[in-house]
Order: C-alpha cells, then sequence, then structure tokens
C-alpha cells in the first residue's frame, strides 16, 4: 500500500512539473519574437524595482501585515493557475492580483504578480521564462493599475466598499486580457488589416469566457476581503485600505 501511494503521489508530481504545451493567456515560452520579449522585460524590469521598495518599506512601517502578503500572492498564484478551456484551443483564467492591488498597491503587486508567474512558468509550464515581462506587464502590472484607479475612484464617489472591491478586481482582470491582445496583436500582425485585425481576432476569443470570469473574480475577491475585514481590521487599518468614512 505503501508502494502505491508513493507511486500515485510521484505520477502527480511529474504531472505537475513536466513542461506541457499550454494554449492560455500566460503568453507561452519562446512564442513571442525574441525583440519584443526583450522590449517587455526592459519596460517591466523598472515597476519591479520600485516594488520591491514600496514591499519592504510596508513591511518595515507594518511587519504584522508579512502574512496578508503571502495570502495576497497565494490568491493570486490559485486564481490565475485555473485555467478555463476557451475557443480555438486557448484557454483563460483569473488574475487574482485585485486582491493584493487593493491591500498593498500596484507597485507591491508587480513584484507579487511577477513571482506568482515565474513559479507557474517552472512548476506548471504556464507562461515562460522568455515571456515572463510580456505577462508580468499585462498581469502584474497594468493590471493592478487599473484595479488600484478603479478602487480609488470608487471610493471617491462614493460606492460601497464591497463594490469598490468588485470593480476593481474585475476591471484589473479584463484589463489584463485586453494587454495581452495588444502584445499579441503588435507581435503577429495580420497579414490583412494588420494589427487592428490581429486585435480584433486576439480580444475577440478570449470574451466569451473572460468576461465571466471576470466577474466571478470579482465576488471572490469582495468575499475573501470581507473575510479579512471581519478578521483582521486592524491590519487593513494600517494599510490605509478603507477611506476615511469606511474608517471609523
Amino acid at each position: 500500500m505503501k508502494l502505491s501511494w508513493w507511486k500515485l503521489s510521484y505520477f502527480l508530481l511529474a504531472f505537475l512539473i513536466v513542461p506541457k504545451r499550454a494554449f492560455a493567456m500566460h503568453i507561452m515560452e519562446g512564442f513571442l519574437p525574441i525583440e519584443w520579449a526583450i522590449f517587455w522585460w526592459v519596460i517591466s524590469i523598472p515597476f519591479i524595482i520600485l516594488g520591491l521598495r514600496s514591499i519592504r518599506k510596508t513591511i518595515d512601517e507594518n511587519p504584522e501585515t508579512k502574512m496578508i502578503l503571502g495570502l495576497s500572492g497565494a490568491f493570486a498564484f490559485v486564481l490565475s493557475a485555473l485555467k478555463i478551456p476557451s475557443v480555438t484551443g486557448s484557454c483563460s483564467h483569473p488574475t487574482g492580483v485585485g486582491l493584493g492591488t487593493v491591500l498593498f498597491g500596484p507597485l507591491a503587486m508587480s513584484v507579487i504578480g511577477t513571482i506568482v508567474l515565474l513559479f507557474q512558468s517552472l512548476l506548471l509550464a504556464h507562461g515562460g521564462i522568455t515571456t515572463l515581462g510580456a505577462n508580468a506587464f499585462s498581469m502584474a502590472i497594468v493590471g493592478p493599475f487599473i484595479a488600484y484607479f478603479v478602487f480609488k475612484g470608487a471610493q471617491k464617489i462614493g460606492l460601497s466598499f464591497s463594490l469598490a472591491v468588485f470593480f476593481a478586481a474585475m476591471l484589473g482582470d479584463l484589463g489584463t486580457y485586453v494587454v495581452t491582445s495588444i502584445q499579441l496583436a503588435l507581435a503577429f500582425p495580420s497579414e490583412i488589416g494588420g494589427f487592428m485585425a490581429s486585435l480584433t481576432k486576439f480580444t475577440s476569443i478570449f470574451a466569451l469566457t473572460q468576461v465571466p470570469l471576470a466577474v466571478s473574480e470579482g465576488i471572490l475577491t469582495v468575499i475573501v476581503m470581507n473575510f479579512l475585514k471581519k478578521y483582521n481590521i486592524s491590519e487593513l487599518k494600517s494599510l490605509r485600505v478603507f477611506s476615511t468614512k469606511e474608517a471609523h
């Protein structure tokens, strides 16, 4: 019996770590031309450097938030690893970046999201090393910045905390996939119609599954955030997540 369980464990581990051809919205290894792979790396690196400084500052000021920082990374890892079959051999998936963005800001999430993408490329063959810069720019940089500005804007116009979180997570998710479609269209313009024709093709491929996924991600992020709000209110206040009205 012990031997059987050992064989089963070995099989499951091998299934997870052996590279597999992945048709997913994480752009897969070797798919982008080298000049575009380098371009997205160059653009992403400054955000990652600033994100490391942001995380260090947050932890220095609020060391008790380390656990929530880890939770944000785990949340993004699990959600973005859930690949849902789309059309034409592709997949869609949530991003999970909205939670960490609301808690720690977009710069911190650039680091967390990049680490998530790195582990997924190494362990799950989801994405790649050469395309890590492009994937990080769409999911760990642009997505969180969209989520951040939506969240702050929703608070400013007086929406409830839950609605602000919902729209932030949902639109951050959708923004990620729009940027990914732009990246693919820039790298592979159509012979007929050029960039716009390719952009239309890529966005339409993922729209069918990504819109309901984005809504689902928004709802799930609200549930998790309300749980944290109930049991970790002091940490959330130290991170200045709430508006002045909500903090009281």
